[in-house]
């Protein structure tokens, strides 16, 4: 039952990831202007996150029960900041543990360049009462290696 549920789990992932993911790329590109505008261009990790973590992660930060886990407030975050960073750039599988809850489930890599994420890192480091020190930058994403 437990592999069943989770063949359902990833390709029902896979399908809307195929079918979202050029249309993600095309609504990321930020217009030219005024960046009171377009509030996008003021905050490109949240454009980054909207398009391709939301699903998963909800709006909230707040995750899928026992199926993906919660952004908000989260120890994995601000514990583990190179094996997030890693896992944004790569994908991650496998058991973790965030915020005393185990979650085994697979997260595919999104195909994202350093710099988005980067930025998608600095807005959820940020968000839903998360704190960070200091900034992720394109540098440190681009020195983490497989």
């Amino acid at each position: 039952m437990r592999i069943f549920l989770f063949s359902f789990l990833l390709v029902f992932f896979l399908s809307s990831c195929k079918n979202s993911s050029e249309k993600q790329k095309e609504n990321y590109v930020i217009s030219a202007g005024n960046p009171s505008e377009n509030p996008q261009q003021k905050n490109p990790g949240k454009a980054v996150y909207t398009n391709f973590c939301m699903q998963c992660h909800l709006a909230n930060g707040q995750g899928v029960p026992n199926i993906y886990p919660a952004l908000a407030g989260s120890d994995w975050l601000s514990e583990k900041r190179t094996k997030s960073i890693h896992a944004v750039k790569y994908g991650l599988s496998g058991e973790i543990k965030v915020n005393g809850k185990t979650y085994d489930n697979v997260m595919l890599p999104l195909g994202l360049t350093d710099q988005e994420i980067a930025e998608v890192m600095n807005y959820v480091m940020t968000s839903w009462g998360n704190t960070q020190e200091k900034p992720v930058t394109e540098e440190e994403v681009s020195a983490i290696k497989e």
